[in-house]
């Protein structure tokens, strides 16, 4: 896990070991996701309802 701005962020239990990777941290609107290879880039927050859909579907 690592941490950036207050954000504790894990890897997803669907990436991959070819570096299909990105993290997630828990927000209280919903879930931040990064590029676990470019963490320096930023993430995208989603919305609750936007990221139980998501994984709804997958």
């Amino acid at each position: 896990m690592q941490e950036e701005h207050g954000l504790i962020f894990r890897k997803s239990s669907h990436s991959t070991t070819t570096g299909e990777c990105v993290e997630v941290a828990e927000v209280a609107t919903g879930a931040a996701v990064r590029d676990s290879e470019n963490p320096d880039k930023g993430h995208l927050t989603f919305p609750s309802s936007e990221w139980n859909a998501f994984l709804r579907k997958l």
